[in-house]
């Protein structure tokens, strides 16, 4: 079937998020090649770029199940990278996303991304005897700051994601960073990196006053990305990493 349908891919690595990527003239449903390819290459999602008249072009994102979903920090990051890198964008790009545009500057392996405007989606509350915050930053995130990531637990993870349809984060701050733990949907369980999670993440502690307005960041993978808040726009950047290219 895959063969049938694409000539080529590539495979990314942004963070500890691992993507498949390519690029087609056709716009349509590719969730069942998601599903075969991210189970071949044990990755996170796909992302198929296909051409816009406005923009640089579009992306169709989809999560290792098939799901689609309008919005992946780490996975703009390794989009744009393969962008410039196929000559299908220069290295500052705007694209269309389910979230709305994105713009991302590359340089090199490091690529910076300014972030959707995030959008509030339910004010402090109380679960499981953890405070709560849940934030849209491209898509829905619950965050708890807590002061030991061990505390972090699949049952509430799970159980949370489902009742609010939402992502989860636990973040904590040690010495002026930020260390986050991210349940994502889609894939229902924890991954290594969540880009639009670590930015819901400073959110809430940069609104509670916890950090300053640029921070250093770190995933379960424990890669060192960089959050800077600047008026109302959040820019997000870090390194991505080109891991092969397979022709079918």
């Amino acid at each position: 079937m895959i063969q049938n349908q694409i000539k080529s891919y590539a495979k990314y690595d942004a963070s500890g998020n691992n993507f498949i990527i390519f690029h087609t003239n056709q716009k349509k449903d590719y969730s069942q090649i998601a599903k075969e390819l991210c189970q071949k290459e044990k990755t996170d999602g796909l992302i198929v770029l296909v051409p816009h008249i406005v923009y640089d072009f579009e992306w169709l994102f989809y999560n290792s199940d098939g799901s689609d979903a309008s919005m992946c920090g780490n996975g703009t990051r390794a989009v744009a990278h393969y962008a410039y890198k196929n000559k299908i964008a220069s290295s500052y790009m705007k694209f269309l996303t389910g979230a709305g545009e994105i713009s991302c500057k590359v340089d090199g392996d490091i690529v910076e991304t300014t972030m959707t405007k995030p959008k509030e989606l339910k004010k402090q509350f109380e679960e499981f005897g953890l405070t709560w915050w849940m934030v849209d930053t491209g898509v829905p995130h619950l965050v708890t700051i807590v002061q030991d990531l061990d505390k972090f637990d699949l049952e509430i993870c799970s159980k949370m994601r489902y009742k609010y349809n939402a992502n989860v984060n636990f973040a904590k701050i040690d010495d002026e960073k930020l260390y986050v733990r991210t349940y994502e949907r889609g894939v229902e369980n924890e991954t290594l990196a969540c880009g639009t999670g670590m930015v819901a993440s400073f959110l809430r502690a940069n609104n509670l006053k916890l950090i300053s307005n640029k921070i250093n960041v770190y995933p379960k993978s424990n890669e060192e990305l960089t959050i800077t808040k600047k008026d109302d726009t959040v820019l997000f950047k870090g390194e991505v990493t080109f891991e092969f290219e397979k022709t079918i």
